[in-house]
């Protein structure tokens, strides 16, 4: 969801990097993308263990930066190219549609109303409260079970490394959609199709997954 469909991670990023900043901890965008797709209270519990901040800061921390995204969310963040397009696309083939994710169930109906989208959703699972987040592939196959779907015919579009391995631990097809400044790393062969955009995929490269 974060990065594929909305541009909000920059606002994820800045709203992580004023938390930590109150814990005098300042990230560059490299250490920031090593977290990416992990639940909040993970790599808010990762990045305060890095600074040696008592773990007790951990749940305080985690509630505002969930605040503070959800703020900036809701305020300014964008879709991503093509979000409207594929979703008419997989409703025009008769798919069924979820959303699996590592943000709260909180975030995802704040996105999910902003862009206008969930009625094209018959199944939104967070990982928030599993027993696992991405990169074990907990959350998909507890959306793929929502969907009363079968996890070798399900067909995932990712953004973040993470939720790449996560997709193909659950044996599904994975399309990959990475941030434009990490576009060039080799680990994104791990995925079936690596994209620039979500609008370059279509109708001739779903026969593909067929």
């Amino acid at each position: 969801m974060d990065g594929l469909l909305i541009d909000s991670e920059p606002l994820w990023e800045e709203a992580a990097a004023e938390v930590l900043q109150e814990f005098n901890i300042v990230l560059t965008g490299e250490q920031y993308h090593t977290t990416r797709g992990l639940r909040t209270e993970e790599w808010i519990t990762y990045w305060l263990h890095y600074g040696k901040i008592n773990p007790a800061h951990i749940p305080g921390a985690v509630e505002l930066t969930i605040r503070k995204a959800i703020e900036k969310i809701d305020a300014r963040a964008i879709p991503m190219p093509g979000v409207q397009e594929i979703f008419a696309l997989f409703k025009e083939h008769r798919y069924k549609i979820g959303l699996a994710t590592s943000s709260p169930m909180t975030v995802v109906h704040v996105v999910t109303d902003k862009l206008n989208i969930r009625h094209y959703l018959q199944a939104m699972t967070s990982a928030q409260h599993l027993p696992f987040g991405k990169p074990h592939p907990e959350v998909y196959l507890t959306c793929a079970a929502e969907l009363n779907s079968v996890p070798v015919k399900c067909l995932c579009f990712e953004d973040s490394f993470h939720g790449m391995i996560a997709a193909k631990a659950a044996r599904m097809k994975c399309v990959v959609v990475p941030d434009r400044l990490l576009q060039h790393e080799p680990r994104w062969n791990a995925a079936d199709l690596r994209l620039n955009s979500l609008t370059e995929f279509n109708g001739e490269l779903l026969k593909n997954f067929l």
